[in-house]
């Protein structure tokens, strides 16, 4: 099902259930298409956009979640599908402002702003030239991970990492022992922390934490003072390929059978 929307605000929550899979939802743009819902406190009911079933693609659409405190969830948009897309679309919210919960899934050229843990779950998901932006000091990832087996992590390619003046954020910490999460050739401004990454709740299993940083660029990239457990593949490029887009999430060409316009 193609679903054109068209420009304007739509103040609803809009979920896309199990049973309806092969769905195309087409914006007219970010600045056009604008979704907004105020829910906030229950993680499984505040989410303006909630997407079930595989096979979803949504472009050009921004997808807000206006609650501001910081303190409870406020999502801004939830993905539990296989095979699910997005396409030059915004996330804005504040805490849990992405709920990347279960399987494997594509953003490209997105926009993602909020301040706490606000990319977060156990999606397989491949992040490609989408712009992270912080609005207050916190954490942008909170990666999941449960066993060493389990195949979900979280892979930034391109893209930025910014905030707002004064803030400063650290690229993730661990919500599973064994989180995952990568970042290739990304331009990453001061606001980064210089120490990079938490262990939180998983200090002294940090062996099991796999937090990569490969080729990023900008002040904030600097890994000299970066936590000592952060994996260095410098000298492992093939290692480096693995968390490549057709590799991590586009092993069976999924990305390319869906449409896009």
């Amino acid at each position: 099902m193609h679903q054109k929307l068209a420009h304007g605000i739509c103040r609803e929550q809009v979920t896309i259930p199990y049973d309806k899979p092969c769905v195309f939802l087409e914006g007219e743009g970010q600045k056009e298409t604008n979704i907004i819902y105020n829910g906030h406190n229950q993680m499984d009911q505040s989410a303006t956009f909630s997407s079930y079933p595989p096979n979803v693609v949504a472009k050009g659409i921004t997808f807000q979640e206006p609650y501001g405190n910081g303190i409870v969830p406020a999502l801004a948009a939830r993905v539990y599908g296989d095979k699910t897309a997005f396409y030059d679309c915004s996330f804005v919210g504040v805490q849990d402002t992405l709920w990347d919960a279960t399987g494997r899934h594509y953003f490209s050229n997105c926009y993602i702003q909020g301040a706490v843990d606000f990319i977060f779950g156990r999606g397989q998901s491949f992040y490609e030239n989408t712009e992270i932006y912080a609005t207050g000091g916190g954490y942008i990832t909170a990666q999941g991970r449960a066993t060493a087996n389990d195949p979900s992590g979280f892979v930034f390619f391109g893209g930025s990492v910014g905030a707002s003046p004064g803030v400063s954020i650290f690229l993730g910490r661990a919500y599973g022992p064994y989180s995952r999460v990568i970042f290739q050739s990304t331009y990453m401004t001061a606001a980064v922390d210089p120490r990079g990454w938490d262990a939180w709740r998983y200090a002294g299993q940090e062996k099991n934490i796999f937090y990569v940083e490969a080729n990023c660029k900008g002040p904030g990239s600097d890994r000299s003072k970066r936590v000592p457990w952060e994996k260095n593949l410098d000298r492992y490029p093939s290692l480096l390929r693995q968390y490549s887009r057709d590799a991590f999430v586009n092993r069976d060409g999924w990305i390319g059978n869906q449409p896009t316009s």
